[in-house]
């Protein structure tokens, strides 16, 4: 926990001094939130974190695996859906693109070359739900969990890897995004019926206040 802390200190100095205060489209202020967010939250179940023994990357399936059976994987799926001119090598691949990344506001030039300046987040962290009651799952809802267009987001590496397997009472995005991904993040924990951390359940009730 020691490691962790510390480099998502330094990666947080390094957010700051380089991210830029920008709003961009849907996914700020989603019409959902409002409306279901504050009601869904206190809906969910609250428990405290479990050891997390047993977590393997890879008791979540097949990465990317493409579920939803449109002939793309789901890594394609989420860049060409959130990233702005984009360009593909066939029906599928994205070569490169323009994101506004939506936990700093930093504008990102993704090329495929330069893959990993734009990650795959998991809003709710795959680690997170493990300790949260996913270890219980079959393989199938855990795949699936993984790999739900709802529960990913293309966002810049910096405050992906600074974010790492923490909820929102231990790492929030820029103020102007706390409403949209508290709506995502609620969404999905009642979608997989995952409970929420005492502390996640106040940080929640504070993002959705910016609603």
């Amino acid at each position: 926990m020691v490691w962790r802390r510390t480099a998502a200190a330094a990666l947080a100095a390094g957010l700051l001094a380089s991210a830029c205060s920008v709003d961009f489209g849907w996914s700020d202020r989603p019409s959902s939130a409002p409306a279901t967010g504050k009601g869904d939250l206190e809906g969910l179940r609250v428990a405290p974190e479990g050891s997390g023994g047993g977590y393997e990357r890879d008791r979540f399936g097949t990465r990317w695996k493409d579920i939803d059976r449109n002939g793309c994987d789901q890594r394609n799926d989420v860049l060409a859906r959130d990233l702005r001119d984009v360009r593909k090598r066939g029906a599928c691949v994205v070569v490169s693109g323009t994101l506004q990344d939506p936990y700093s506001g930093k504008r990102i030039t993704f090329s495929k070359s330069d893959a990993a300046e734009v990650q795959i987040d998991h809003v709710y962290p795959l680690a997170l739900a493990w300790r949260m009651g996913a270890s219980g799952w079959d393989e199938d809802r855990r795949e699936r969990f993984a790999n739900d267009h709802d529960n990913l987001l293309a966002v810049w590496g910096v405050p992906n890897q600074q974010k790492s397997d923490q909820g929102p009472g231990e790492w929030k995005p820029r103020q102007s995004f706390q409403c949209a991904y508290a709506g995502k993040y609620i969404a999905v924990a009642k979608e997989y019926r995952l409970p929420v951390t005492s502390a996640d359940r106040t940080a929640l009730r504070g993002f959705l206040a910016r609603c």
